[in-house]
C-alpha cells in the first residue's frame, strides 16, 4: 500500500534543501564539510546535534599534534568520554532511539575515511586545507609541556617541555625540547615555526614567560605544588595557543574539584510510588572523597592551591568550599527531616542548579540500593515479574508484548504513570487489553477504567475488545449517550471531544484512565487538555508512537498528565528548556529522569520483531506551474509590505496565517482562490499524483491520500476517480463515527477499492 501526504512544505529554506541534497548524494561527505559551516541561531536541535558530531571529528583533527606525519595514516576515534558528552546532549526527536554508542563510532568511523581520502590527494598540509574550509581553524602545534607527580616531598612535581618530530615511516618520537636547538641550529625559520606556540603563551603566562627568559624551559624541572597549580590553572591558556598538554588524569577528570554528594533512597522504603518517602543524606566531597567537618576546616585553613589529602592531590579552593557548604545547608532545609519525595529526587537530575543555586560546584546524585533496584526493573522491563491475562484472553502475546504487559501493571503496583510509546504496528492496543483482562481477573479492579480515544478510532477499539476480550464488559459513551454508573462494566470508552462535555465523568473517581494517540493533550493551554487533566483516576496511562511532535513542551505536558511535578510547573520546565541551547549536555539529564516512565520499542530494532517488512519511504518534489509561480510571488511580495509594518501578536499572527496560504497555492491556485474549476494542468501538485497513481492503477494497488485541508478532498477525489476508472472512499470531520469504521474496512476488505482520501484530523491516527 502506498501513503501520500498531499501537502508539501513551502517554508524550506534554500539552506536546507541544498543541504538536503548534497546528503542525498553523499550523506558522509556533507556530514564531513557540514562541520566546517556556521550554524544559523533557529537551527533546529536535531541539526544542531548532527553538525556537532561533523564539529567534533574536525577538532579532532585540529588538535592531533602528529596530524601533519600521519595524514591519511591518521587514527581518528573517540574516547568512551567524548561518547558519553556528545550522547548526553542528544535531542527529544524523531529518530533518537537510532543513535547510540555504536551509532555513533560508525559514523565517526566514516567521517574519519572521508578525511583520510581527501587529505591523501591533497598537496598542500593539513594546516592549509583545514584553512580553506575555515581560515580560522589552527592545527595544533608540535610543543608538548608534561607535568607528572614526584615523590620528592619539596618539590612533588617534574615539569619537562617537548616536541614532535616524525620519520620516513611516518612513526611521531616525542624529544626534549632542548633537542630542537641543535636539530635547528642554522635554521632560524624553522626553530621560529616550531616555537610558534611557545611565543604565543609567553604573552600571556608569567609562568612560562619566566621559564623562556631563564632558559630554563629547554631542560627538565622540578615544580613545587603551588609552582604546579599555576601551572594546571594556565592549561587553556596553553591549549589555546595551540601547545598540547599532558597532565595527570585526577586534574583532567576534575577528581580534586570540591562537590557535594546526594545519596537518595539508601533505606528501603514502606511507601513505593509518587508517594514514596526517600532518605536523603547530602555530604560534601572533594576528589571523590567525602569530607569530615574536620577535614573542612583543614582544607579552609591552608592557602589555597593543591593539598594532598588522604594521599591524592585535590584542589583546596576556598570560595567553592564555601559555596558547598551553603549549598548543603539548602539541601538540608529542603529534606529537613531527612526525607525527600521521589519526584523532587529525579527533579534534581534535571534541574539541580536552579534547586540550588551553585554554580562551580560539582553535584553528584546516588541512588541508594533500594531506589537503583526499582529503578532497574522500570528501565528493564525484562527483569519483572511475568503475569497472565487468563485463558478468555484470546490473543498470543509476542514476547515484547509479554514484557509490556508486565510493565504496566508493575507501573500501577508501583503508583506510577506510564507512557506506552512503541513503534506504531506493535501492538499497544493489545497489551492495553491484555492489562485490563488481567486486573479483571485479578480482581485488583474495584473501580471502572476510562479510555479516552479518537472518535476515529472507536471501532477499532470495539472490535478489538470483542475479540480478544469477551468477557470484559464496557459502554461507549458518545454522541447523545448519557453516562449511568453500572456496577458490571469494567470499561468505559470515549473521546477527547467529549470530556469536556460530560461533566459528569470528572466526578468519578475512575480505576485507570487510559488516554490513546496522546499526544492529543500536547497543548498544555487548550480547553481539551484540561479537561483530560482534571479527571481523576488511580493510575494513568498515555499511549503515542510520538512523545515529542513538535516541541519539548509536548513533553512536559504528557508528564504533568501521568506525573505530576516530575518535570516542575510550565514556568520552571520552560526555564530549563531554554537552557538546553546553551547547555546540550544537561538532554541527558532530562533523559535520565524520564526514562523509566517511558517504555518504547521499535519496528526496526530485529531483537523486538524480526518478521516485519521494511518500511520505505520516497520523498517526491514537485515544480510549481506558471500560474502557481505568479500567485506564490505576488503573495511572498505583499506579505514582505505587511510584516515591515506590523510587530509584535500581529506579526506572528500574520506570519502563521501566511503559511496556510502558501500550502493553498502550492495545492492548486483554485485552492487559493476560491474557485471550483481545479484544472489539472494548473497545478504541479496534481500532475504529479496522477503520475504516482497511474503507475499504482497498472500494479492494482491501493493508495491513501492525506490532505490538512477539507475543502479539497472533493477535488482530489474528481481526479482519482478519474485515473482510477472507479469510485473510492473519502473520509473526513464530518464522517460520522461509526461510518469512519465502515469505510476502513471496506477499503481494506477483499472488494478492489484503489484510493481513500482523508483528512489529515480526521483520519491521520492509526490508519497509517
Amino acid at each position: 500500500m502506498v501513503f501520500l501526504d498531499f501537502e508539501g512544505h513551502a517554508d524550506a529554506t534554500e539552506y536546507d534543501e541544498n543541504l538536503y541534497n548534497d546528503f542525498i548524494k553523499d550523506k558522509y561527505e556533507a556530514l564531513f564539510f557540514f562541520g566546517f559551516k556556521h550554524l544559523d541561531e533557529n537551527s533546529t536541535d536535531s541539526i544542531k546535534f548532527i553538525h556537532a558530531i561533523s564539529a567534533k571529528i574536525i577538532e579532532k583533527i585540529a588538535h592531533k599534534s602528529d596530524i601533519e606525519f600521519t595524514r591519511d595514516q591518521s587514527d581518528i576515534i573517540l574516547s568512551d568520554d567524548e561518547i558519553s558528552k556528545v550522547l548526553l546532549s542528544l535531542p527529544f526527536s524523531l529518530g533518537m532511539e537510532n543513535v547510540n554508542e555504536n551509532w555513533l563510532r560508525d559514523v565517526f568511523d566514516e567521517l574519519a575515511n572521508v578525511f583520510r581520502k581527501h587529505i591523501g590527494s591533497y598537496d598542500g598540509t593539513v594546516q592549509e586545507f583545514l584553512s580553506e574550509q575555515d581560515s580560522s581553524l589552527t592545527v595544533m602545534g608540535r610543543v608538548f609541556f608534561h607535568l607528572v607527580e614526584n615523590k620528592n616531598n619539596e618539590f612533588p612535581f617534574a615539569f619537562l617541555a617537548t616536541y614532535s618530530t616524525g620519520s620516513g615511516n611516518r612513526k611521531v618520537n616525542h624529544i626534549p625540547l632542548k633537542n630542537a636547538l641543535l636539530e635547528y641550529k642554522g635554521q632560524t625559520d624553522k626553530l621560529l615555526e616550531l616555537l610558534s606556540t611557545v611565543s604565543r603563551v609567553v604573552q600571556k603566562s608569567d609562568l612560562i614567560s619566566g621559564l623562556v627568559e631563564s632558559g630554563e624551559l629547554f631542560s627538565p624541572l622540578k615544580f613545587t605544588a603551588h609552582e604546579a597549580y599555576i601551572f594546571l590553572k594556565e592549561i587553556p591558556l596553553y591549549e589555546e595557543s595551540g601547545i598540547i598538554c599532558r597532565i595527570p588524569d585526577w586534574w583532567r577528570k576534575k577528581q580534586s574539584r570540591v562537590g557535594v554528594s546526594l545519596n537518595i533512597g539508601e533505606k528501603g522504603e514502606a511507601i513505593v510510588g509518587q508517594k514514596a518517602i526517600l532518605s536523603f543524606n547530602p555530604k560534601i566531597s572533594l576528589g571523590g572523597e567525602e569530607l569530615s567537618d574536620e577535614e573542612i576546616r583543614f582544607l579552609l585553613a591552608q592557602s589555597e592551591g593543591l593539598v594532598l589529602l588522604k594521599g591524592k592531590w585535590v584542589e583546596a579552593d576556598h570560595d567553592k568550599l564555601k559555596q558547598a557548604l551553603l549549598m548543603m545547608e539548602k539541601a538540608k532545609s529542603h529534606a529537613d527531616t531527612g526525607f525527600i519525595g521521589i519526584f523532587d529526587a529525579l527533579r534534581m537530575e534535571t534541574d539541580i542548579s536552579q534547586i540550588f543555586e551553585s554554580p562551580g560546584v560539582e553535584i553528584e546524585i546516588s541512588h541508594g540500593e533500594w531506589i537503583s533496584s526499582v529503578f532497574e526493573k522500570l528501565r528493564k522491563p525484562s527483569l519483572i515479574q511475568n503475569i497472565s491475562s487468563g485463558e478468555n484472553f484470546k490473543a498470543i502475546l509476542r514476547h515484547y508484548q509479554q514484557t509490556g504487559l508486565d510493565w504496566l501493571n508493575f507501573m500501577i503496583e508501583m503508583g506510577f504513570g506510564a507512557c506506552l510509546a512503541d513503534d506504531m504496528g506493535l501492538g499497544k492496543t493489545i497489551q492495553i487489553i491484555g492489562l485490563l483482562e488481567y486486573l479483571r481477573i485479578s480482581q485488583k479492579q474495584t473501580k471502572p477504567s476510562l479510555l479516552v480515544v479518537p472518535a476515529s478510532i472507536i471501532g477499532n477499539w470495539k472490535a478489538e475488545l470483542e475479540k480478544f476480550a469477551p468477557l470484559l464488559k464496557f459502554k461507549i459513551l458518545h454522541g447523545n449517550t448519557g453516562y449511568e454508573t453500572d456496577p458490571d462494566t469494567n470499561l468505559y470508552i470515549t473521546t477527547y471531544t467529549m470530556i469536556a462535555r460530560m461533566e459528569q465523568l470528572k466526578d468519578t473517581d475512575w480505576n485507570l484512565l487510559i488516554l490513546d494517540e496522546a499526544q492529543a493533550i500536547k497543548n498544555p493551554g487548550t480547553k481539551q487538555t484540561k479537561a483530560v487533566k482534571a479527571l481523576k483516576s488511580d493510575s494513568r496511562i498515555a499511549m503515542t508512537g510520538t512523545p515529542i511532535e513538535n516541541r519539548l513542551t509536548d513533553l512536559w505536558s504528557l508528564f504533568d498528565f501521568l506525573n505530576s511535578g516530575l518535570l516542575g510547573n510550565t514556568k520552571e520546565f520552560k526555564a530549563f528548556a531554554k537552557r538546553l541551547n546553551e547547555h546540550g549536555n544537561e538532554y541527558g539529564k532530562l533523559r535520565s529522569v524520564i526514562s523509566p516512565f517511558i517504555l518504547r520499542r521499535l519496528k526496526t530494532d530485529k531483537s523486538i520483531i524480526s518478521d516485519l517488512p521494511d518500511k520505505i519511504e520516497m520523498k517526491s518534489y514537485t515544480q510549481l506551474t506558471k500560474k502557481q509561480v505568479v500567485l506564490y510571488q505576488r503573495f511572498v511580495d505583499d506579505l514582505e509590505k505587511k510584516l515591515y509594518n506590523s510587530e509584535g501578536i500581529d506579526r506572528k499572527g500574520l506570519i502563521l496565517g501566511s503559511i496556510i496560504r502558501l500550502k493553498q497555492i502550492c495545492n492548486h491556485p483554485d485552492h487559493f482562490l476560491g474557485s471550483s474549476e481545479y484544472n489539472e494542468i494548473h497545478s504541479g501538485k496534481f500532475g504529479q499524483l496522477r503520475r504516482i497513481c497511474e503507475e499504482i492503477y497498472e500494479k492494482r494497488e491501493r493508495v491513501l491520500v492525506f490532505t490538512q485541508f477539507k475543502e479539497i478532498i472533493d477535488p482530489l477525489n474528481d481526479l482519482l476517480e478519474n485515473i482510477f476508472e472507479r469510485k473510492g472512499l473519502i473520509l473526513h470531520g464530518s464522517t460520522a463515527v461509526k461510518k469512519r469504521q465502515e469505510l476502513v474496512e471496506e477499503f481494506c476488505g477483499e472488494s478492489y477499492v484503489p484510493y481513500m482520501v482523508l483528512s489529515l484530523k480526521a483520519g491521520g491516527v492509526v490508519l497509517i
